[in-house]
């Protein structure tokens, strides 16, 4: 039986059990022991494999773990690692990711859920002839429920910030042996807490739950966490002198998270799908970890499962549809000028020069467009194509999938704020009727340097002329009683727009890309093509009142609008 995609599989233990394909990162865990650091948080952006790293950690190291879960995997060759560690620890893991909630109340007991469900899982606590009475109650305490049968835990404040570091304590005592800690997704609360008014108060808790457990406890061996971002020392990790922070610049660790290009050539081999590189590599490829050029997981293992039932399966955006994509939406609505050209460039293939914060807060993010931009490449929105000197480094979008999106919200956002002034979009519409050239050329040209264009260098002249297309069409719809058509058949081709107003006069509107930036005669062309292929005939036939064509011709940020 073949084995199954893991589409949204973060279970170490269900690749095993239920036959599921594993791309092999076990050879993290000696990395890890052998670049010892007590504490290592890992910054990556969402959907790169974190959660399902963390659930390896826990099943190697783990105290009665099943090691047939590592049978023919890489770290099994290391035989006096495996010896020495594999099943020895007792662990502690916990993900942050539902710790959320509309006030900090509801937070709380979220948190007091995830502490409460992890205690519970170490019941035998309870009859430990190692522990003292004095223990027991602690531990009664982590796992205490308000009332019977309800699953939300109610632990008060004191017991909960001190309850990873009490609870690594008794089973370091239990076990006579030190805990390993692993918090998967620690920045999620803050997250939340910053879009629901509550940030300060969520702080100051993970920083105290935090402190407790890394930086005054005995019993702890080392801790691993995970984020996306790496929240400032001042704000979460005060004081905290022996964390390692290993982000997406750092060469160390580059390797495992996400798929690297061997690991793309293995799965689609085993599949019978590596016809599909060309379009992968095209749509998926291109983040750079370390020197290690890297894969989106999330998007290869769901665009290959959709192939492997439909071989003419169009390649989607799977990982940024998984988020609310805010933070291009927040750079595209606080953007001046200057950042509108640099997104521009963005689109167009380009590369912009940025100087990098990689440790930021989340009340920085508001501070300034550039903090936006480093969150943007620390989220995985933008990718590093060189180093320059000091933090600088040339970004550049890292596939066609951010790009896909990008080009998305910059239509949704130019839809919305030109919709917004009625008064101006009126206007522009009501010259089309009475062929009103000037006004026409005059308010596009000025929507054009107000809105962000993609002229992508790399594409054909057709697909420049698509976004002029979109933007005019977006314009022209705003008119709710015009009948507006794209690309219809109005004679013997298909005309860029048509449109009949409730006055019954027929508008026919030819666009063209100006490659050689020659706009008078791109709009000559255009004309030409309207009566060459007989557009008006098939409109007039309809029994139009009047008609008029337009030739628009485009060339970058310059129009030019001729009535024929």
């Amino acid at each position: 039986m073949r084995k199954k995609l893991p589409v949204g599989i973060e279970n170490f233990e269900e690749f095993s059990t239920e036959n599921f394909y594993y791309v092999d990162k076990t050879s993290f865990i000696s990395a890890l022991l052998q670049n010892w650091g007590k504490v290592n948080l890992f910054t990556r952006p969402r959907r790169f494999g974190k959660s399902l790293n963390m659930s390896m950690l826990k099943c190697f190291f783990e105290i009665e773990n099943d090691p047939a879960l590592f049978d023919g995997l890489k770290i099994t060759q290391e035989k006096e690692l495996c010896a020495k560690y594999m099943g020895k620890f007792p662990v502690i893991s916990i993900s942050l990711k539902s710790v959320d909630g509309l006030n900090y109340e509801t937070a709380v007991a979220a948190l007091q859920t995830v502490m409460g469900n992890e205690a519970s899982r170490f019941s035998f606590l309870r009859e430990s002839t190692v522990l003292d009475q004095k223990d027991k109650i602690a531990y009664s305490r982590l796992i205490h429920v308000e009332k019977d049968g309800d699953t939300s835990y109610s632990i008060p404040y004191p017991t909960l910030i001190d309850s990873l570091k009490t609870l690594s304590q008794l089973l370091a005592k239990h076990y006579n042996q030190k805990v390993i800690l692993l918090i998967d997704e620690y920045d999620v609360p803050m997250d939340k807490a910053f879009q629901s008014g509550y940030y300060d108060e969520m702080v100051t808790l993970i920083r105290n739950l935090l402190g407790n457990a890394l930086k005054t406890n005995d019993s702890l061996y080392f801790a691993v966490l995970t984020g996306c971002l790496r929240i400032s020392k001042e704000s979460i990790f005060t004081g905290l002198n022996n964390l390692k922070v290993h982000t997406i610049s750092d060469v160390r660790y580059d390797e495992f998270f996400g798929f690297t290009n061997a690991d793309v050539d293995e799965l689609l081999n085993f599949y019978g799908l590596s016809a599909y590189k060309g379009v992968i590599r095209d749509w998926y490829d291109g983040y750079h970890f370390g020197d290690t050029e890297v894969y989106s997981p999330w998007d290869v293992i769901n665009y290959c499962d959709e192939l492997l039932a439909d071989p003419e399966a169009e390649p989607e955006n799977y990982w940024a549809n998984t988020s609310g994509n805010d933070l291009i939406r927040r750079l595209l609505k606080t953007a001046n000028q200057t950042a509108r050209n640099e997104i521009e460039q963005l689109l167009n293939g380009g590369a912009i020069t940025k100087t990098i914060r990689q440790e930021l807060t989340y009340r920085d993010v508001e501070d300034s467009i550039d903090n936006i931009w480093s969150v943007l490449y620390s989220t995985g929105y933008l990718t590093r194509q060189s180093r320059l000197p000091g933090k600088q480094m040339q970004l550049v979008l890292p596939n066609r999938e951010v790009k896909e999106l990008f080009i998305d919200l910059v239509k949704n956002w130019f839809e919305e704020t030109t919709l917004a002034d009625s008064a101006r979009i009126n206007r522009f519409c009501a010259a089309f009727p009475v062929g009103d050239a000037a006004t026409i050329q005059e308010m596009l040209h000025d929507y054009l340097w107000d809105s962000i264009s993609v002229r992508d260098t790399a594409v054909r002249t057709n697909m420049k002329e698509n976004f002029y297309h979109g933007m005019l069409l977006g314009l022209l719809r705003s008119q709710g009683n015009w009948l507006i058509k794209s690309n219809a058949e109005t004679g013997e081709g298909y005309s860029d727009i048509s449109i009949q107003t409730p006055d019954r006069i027929e508008i026919v509107i030819e666009l063209k890309y100006a490659k050689d930036g020659n706009l008078e005669s791109a709009c000559e062309e255009a004309l030409n093509q309207i009566e060459e292929k007989k557009y008006a005939e098939g409109l007039m036939r309809r029994g139009t009142k009047e008609l008029v064509k337009y030739g628009i011709a485009f060339w970058e940020k310059e129009c030019m609008v001729v009535v024929g």
